[in-house]
């Protein structure tokens, strides 16, 4: 009984621990150099590239309010009108936050998703993104 008690407790600090550490945003507000319109995935970060369709600050606005519709996401830093946004989704149970960062360089927008904590993803950040991606329609050209 005693071994299942502190079992509790280890998984509770373990909880706490990843959903309310702090977040370095400038660590995470960045988008890396892309310049080949396609996909790109890694152990836990995915990158999508596509040419837009439609002025920066329409899709933009349209990836935010995407973003923002989706389960356990939030605005952590950015905006529309500096051409870079990035988010923060947190799986439900044990709370690890991803970040996605958007943005506009010159005509492409370019969505990087990365995990914070641990190795591997198991494909969450790819399919998160790519959800976003079908819902902009005529904003992006299809690849």
């Amino acid at each position: 009984m005693r071994i299942l008690i502190i079992f509790a407790v280890l998984v509770g600090v373990l909880m706490a621990y990843f959903r309310f550490a702090p977040t370095d945003t400038a660590k995470w507000h960045r988008l890396p150099d892309a310049a080949a319109l396609g996909d790109t995935a890694d152990m836990g970060s995915f990158l999508a590239v596509r040419r837009i369709a439609a002025p920066a600050d329409q899709v933009l606005t349209a990836v935010e309010q995407r973003a923002l519709a989706t389960p356990r996401t939030t605005l952590l830093v950015g905006r529309v009108q500096e051409g870079m946004i990035t988010f923060q989704t947190r799986s439900l149970f044990w709370g690890f936050p991803d970040h996605t960062t958007v943005g506009v360089k010159d005509d492409l927008l370019v969505i990087y998703g990365r995990l914070r904590f641990g190795r591997s993803d198991f494909g969450v950040n790819k399919a998160r993104i790519e959800g976003w991606l079908e819902t902009l329609g005529p904003l992006t050209e299809p690849l």
